[in-house]
């Protein structure tokens, strides 16, 4: 059996917990006595979430050997991300167990233990911003569902742990099972569109002094939009523009606008029949080939398998 350490802590988020479990429960009932679950925290006895719900724990000394520790964010985050004693288990625990994962803002854990040094990692989008500060040496991908780098996974926020233990359940037990699992849970075993969470990103994140800059920028994707006309727009110097972009978005201006490029991009497939060279030009990528590679670097997908996937 392997052994899932699933860590808690005060004020954790529910669903970053009780989502995984559900999902490595119910691909035990198609392979039985594949998974022992065990619910973990410092000193062991109830933990309550910051919903109020309670859930009993094993102390870490009881912890044993895991296959796979899984980390769980919420607003209690800040509590075992300074804890000398849960930082220390979760490293020692990292160097024998199989995979380290992380839902949410348990990332934070897994960067402040370094585990995530040099690595490619993903969180919650409303946390990015302050992430990439903080844990400078992470290689953050603000906009991914999950990421894999290596034997440390991470997850981006809340429901998004659901999809993080299907692709665990896919790696341990196969495509079917985790297809199987899914259809259980009633979610998608592959969210259509890509795993990408960064459209809420941009909506949401970019609030402040740039959110109307977007806004306007989003009016007139088919222009340029190069660094020296956003920050002309902005009213700053070009190089005081850029710095201050990206400390308050977590994004550099052409980063930005891609991803606005892709995520019009991709609503003018899902819902115009156009081809996808005129999507191109539409939405300011100017040849198809340009809008590929960034679909690509987004999704994993060109246009062409995403417009397929949303047909079937």
């Amino acid at each position: 059996m392997r052994a899932i350490g699933v860590l808690i802590f005060p004020d954790f988020q529910l669903l970053d917990a009780a989502g995984p479990i559900g999902a490595f429960e119910i691909a035990g009932r198609y392979v039985p006595r594949t998974y022992d679950i065990r619910l973990l925290s410092l000193d062991g006895g109830p933990v309550a979430s910051s919903a109020g719900v309670t859930l009993d724990t094993l102390a870490f000394a009881e912890a044993g050997r895991l296959d796979t520790l899984l980390v769980s964010g919420g607003e209690g985050t800040r509590g075992p991300s300074i804890c000398e004693t849960t930082l220390a288990f979760v490293q020692s625990a990292a160097k024998t167990a199989r995979r380290t994962t992380s839902v949410c803002s348990g990332a934070y854990v897994l960067a402040q233990a370094g585990l995530l040094d040099g690595k490619r990692a993903t969180t919650h989008w409303n946390r990015t911003a302050d992430f990439a500060r903080r844990y400078p040496k992470v290689k953050l991908e603000p906009d991914r569902i999950y990421v894999r780098d290596g034997a440390v996974w991470t997850s981006a926020g809340i429901t998004a742990g659901i999809d993080l233990a299907l692709a665990l359940i896919a790696e341990d037990l196969g495509e079917d099972i985790a297809r199987k699992t899914a259809q259980q849970l009633v979610v998608y075993h592959r969210r259509p569109g890509g795993q990408s969470q960064f459209s809420a990103l941009l909506e949401m994140e970019a609030r402040g002094r740039f959110d109307g800059l977007l806004a306007w920028a989003r009016e007139n994707l088919r222009h340029p939009l190069t660094v020296d006309e956003l920050a002309r727009h902005a009213g700053m110097s070009e190089r005081n523009f850029a710095r201050a972009f990206a400390s308050e978005t977590g994004f550099t201006p052409a980063k930005a606008i891609e991803r606005l490029r892709v995520e019009a991009a991709r609503a003018l497939l899902d819902s115009q029949p156009l081809q996808v060279e005129d999507v191109a030009l539409e939405t300011g990528f100017g040849d198809q080939e340009r809008m590929r590679r960034a679909f690509i670097r987004a999704f994993g997908q060109p246009p062409q398998a995403l417009r397929r996937a949303r047909a079937a």
